[in-house]
This record gives structure tokens, sequence and C-alpha cells, in this order.
């Protein structure tokens, strides 16, 4: 996955509380094991006036004009804010995978749905959670600014406003280091793949009818 260490991106705002993984991406477009292709369903039923299908040319699809992903002054946006308990219900990584390839690579709220906000670090996503009021505020913002943006600086854990304000975010220390190096759990494993090979090799001295011969 690609290392995260700061975005200066245009804030969409979702303006809705307890947005569930199923309207993240519905249930129809899980059949798909690969990472890609999600984006273009990435809130189908809001986005979309139709029923989404897998496969299917979003291209030539009716757009919800009153969607806010859908008005012109938030294309491109690379943050998204939201309201509380964002992401909650099942444990889908189709979600964090949907959001990241339209093209978000941080999401601002005041809570997470916690197997979400497990699979968003695991993706390379960078969740959020600030206090109630401040999200409040950063909404009120966006609304009142066509093209508001924010600057979010991992290492040091914080946000900057269009007027020089700066919000501090806490973060897990190992969550951290995961994001700003980009290592997915491969990844990870792989930083101890001197000490793996050691261990295979000790393992195959020992009992060597557990690693046969390819040939």
């Amino acid at each position: 996955m690609h290392a995260f260490t700061a975005i200066d991106g245009l804030v969409a705002p979702l303006d809705r509380s307890n947005v569930d993984t199923d309207a993240i991406i519905p249930k129809q477009f899980l059949k798909s094991i690969r990472r890609s292709g999600f984006g273009p369903n990435l809130f189908d039923a809001w986005r979309y006036l139709d029923a989404g299908e897998p496969e299917q040319d979003c291209s030539r699809r009716p757009l919800n004009e009153d969607f806010v992903l859908n008005r012109s002054r938030y294309r491109g946006a690379q943050i998204l804010l939201a309201r509380e308990n964002f992401g909650c219900g099942s444990s889908r990584e189709h979600a964090v995978w949907a959001l990241y390839e339209y093209g978000f690579r941080c999401v601002i709220a005041p809570s997470f749905g916690d197997i979400f906000f497990s699979n968003a670090g695991k993706n390379g996503l960078l969740t959020i959670v600030l206090p109630v009021q401040l999200v409040e505020q950063l909404f009120r913002e966006v609304e009142a600014t066509e093209g508001y943006r924010l600057k979010v600086e991992l290492q040091p854990q914080t946000i900057t406003t269009p007027s020089g304000k700066v919000l501090s975010f806490d973060v897990e220390t190992a969550l951290k280091e995961r994001l700003l190096q980009g290592l997915d759990d491969i990844g990870m494993t792989l930083e101890h793949s001197d000490l793996i090979r050691e261990y295979e090799r000790q393992k195959a001295a020992e009992k060597p009818w557990l690693f046969p011969d390819p040939d």
C-alpha cells in the first residue's frame, strides 16, 4: 500500500450519521476478491438514480445531483468529513477499498465503527477522530467556503485549516508507523523475512520431511 505522510486536500462533507458499510459499498458488488474496481460504486445507492450492478458502465448511469459527491465543488476531494459512527455495520474491507479508489485518503469524524477503523489503517486510509464540536465547526466552514482544503500531516499529527488554525489528533503509535511506511499486513510480515528464512532453515534441518524436495 502507499505510504501516508501528508496531504493538502479538498474536503467533501457527508452530513449523515451512522453511515454503514452497506451504504459505502452495497452488497451486490462484493463478489470480486480484487482490491480494485470499487471506486465507481462508492455510495452507489446515493450517487445514482438507478440500481447498480457489478461490471456496469457507471459513466452512462443517471446521477443524483443532490448527493454531495456529485456536486462540482467537491470533485476531486481527498478528505471526507463525516458524522458519528461512520463505517458501522459489517466487516467488509471493500468499504475502505472503495473510498480509497475513489480518491479519499483521509476520513474525519467524531467516531467510527471499530472494524472499519481497523480495516482503514491496514489499507492506507487515515481515519481521524475529532470532538463533535470541532467536526461541527469544520462542517460549517466547508459548507460556507467553496474550495475548502485542509492540510493533514501525520508525523506531527496536525490538521491545518485555511485560516491557519492548527488542530491536533491522536493516532496509535503502531498504526502511525504502519501508515508512514506504507506497510500492510504482508509488508509488515516481510519486514522479518530474514528471521522467517532462518526459522525455515532450522526447521528443515530438524524435520526435513516437512519440506519435501519440489522436484
